[in-house]
């Protein structure tokens, strides 16, 4: 199964990508791209970090089999981790979802919506990105949150929706979707 975790800045998706490796097995959709290592970032670990020219010979190669450009960055998959046979978790950048499920038709999609818009906003914060970074991505919280109340085409691609409230049960309801969604694949 490929899952695929969506939702503004500060939802929780890297939080509940690595609930999903801990608690279910599932492995990270490694992510290739050419911005530069955040502080506490790890090459190889949730991202592949790599230079123009170094993602030019990947595409060359035929190993890229998704990309997009996001804040000035280039990001992208590899056939090789979104086509496993494995159960794989990746987030991505919502407005990404119709060209990633015609890329990923079988891939299973979960929205993740916060039930506080400003306590994703003091997520977004506690990164301490470089102002401008995180001054545009506040910005985009409320774009994201404004368009995907209102666009129904939009939200009608995603295959579930949870609240993430920040606590232990909103965390629970999620592992049980999964846990249901991996029963459902048997």
């Amino acid at each position: 199964m490929l899952l695929a975790l969506a939702g503004v800045t500060g939802v929780g998706k890297s939080y509940y990508k690595d609930e999903l490796v801990k608690k279910l097995g599932f492995e990270k959709v490694k992510i290739i791209t050419t911005r530069e290592p955040r502080i506490g970032e790890k090459n190889g670990e949730d991202k592949i970090f790599v230079t123009k020219e170094e993602l030019q010979n990947l595409r060359d190669d035929g190993k890229i089999a998704y990309e997009f450009d996001l804040l000035g960055n280039t990001y992208a998959y590899t056939y090789e981790d979104i086509y496993s046979n494995k159960n794989k978790v990746v987030e991505f950048e919502y407005k990404q979802i119709f060209k990633f499920k015609e890329i990923c038709p079988n891939s299973c999609v979960i929205y993740i919506f916060p039930t506080n818009l400003e306590v994703a906003k003091e997520k977004t914060r506690e990164r301490h990105l470089d102002p401008q970074v995180e001054k545009d991505r506040l910005l985009e919280i409320d774009e994201h949150y404004k368009r995907i109340t209102t666009d129904e085409n939009l939200r009608n691609m995603f295959d579930y929706t949870i609240y993430n409230n920040y606590d232990e049960k909103s965390e629970d309801e999620f592992i049980n979707l999964v846990t249901n969604l991996l029963q459902k694949e048997k």
